[in-house]
């Protein structure tokens, strides 16, 4: 899974064109998004025994 899906990392929030994400994908194939990667908002997240759901204010929610 891309841990680069816009603008922003949605990982660690810093901009996707600036330096490796190499650990942030790595560490996203365990973990839900933590920020928005078309605004740098940080999301909401709920991890449930099924998947995760992560919701931004502005963009909506995503579920893996």
């Amino acid at each position: 899974m891309s841990t680069v899906t816009g603008t922003w990392c949605d990982r660690c929030g810093e901009a996707a064109a600036v330096g490796s994400h190499d650990g942030c994908a790595a560490a996203r194939t365990l973990e839900p998004p933590r920020y928005c990667g078309h605004c740098r908002r940080r999301m909401k997240v709920q991890v449930l025994p099924v998947g995760w759901s992560a919701v931004c204010v502005e963009h909506g929610e995503i579920r893996g």
